[in-house]
């Protein structure tokens, strides 16, 4: 007579020593991977980026960021709503609240958010590069008062234009 009892659960990837792990999502733009630690989202990078180290793992909270990016890209979500682990600076943290802030299909200037924060674009400009989280925290509706701006993701100025087309509302990019 055979034991038919249930084995254990196989045990999950091993993490990196940070504790991290990563998820990664297609999309319109290509393979993304989020990566999470303790509890909240760290970074989205563009695949040719890797994972940044973190063991491939896809935790209750990475499922839910790759299912709202697939939202995101089939124009079903407008605002992420994740846990986020945003800059050590608090400056680079004001600047990054300061994005998330930006409704969908508006953009605003550095300018705009140097004078709501009592600062200079240059440094809002410079914290906008520093962006670990871009799409998730929206650097892309960030523009310079000449133009686009840069974009700390994957592509430059160029993903950005396609970001801002997907979220529709800018007739100058059409």
């Amino acid at each position: 007579m055979s034991d038919f009892s249930e084995s254990p659960a196989p045990a999950p990837p091993p993490r990196k020593g940070d504790g991290s792990c990563a998820a990664q999502v297609e999309t319109p733009i290509g393979r993304l991977t989020v990566t999470e630690q303790d509890g909240a989202i760290t970074s989205l990078l563009w695949n040719r980026d890797g994972n940044a180290g973190a063991a491939m793992q896809e935790t209750p909270l990475l499922c839910e960021a790759l299912d709202q990016l697939s939202a995101y890209f089939d124009r079903r979500l407008t605002r992420f709503d994740l846990p986020l682990k945003l800059s050590a600076s608090p400056f680079e943290r004001q600047v990054q609240e300061a994005m998330i802030a930006i409704p969908h299909g508006q953009t605003r200037t550095y300018g705009d958010i140097a004078r709501e924060l009592g600062s200079y674009g240059q440094p809002v400009g410079q914290a906008c590069g520093k962006n670990a989280i871009p799409i998730i925290v929206p650097c892309h509706r960030v523009l310079s008062a000449q133009g686009l701006g840069g974009f700390s993701g994957e592509g430059g100025v160029e993903m950005k234009i396609h970001l801002l087309k997907h979220e529709g509302g800018y007739p100058f990019l059409v």
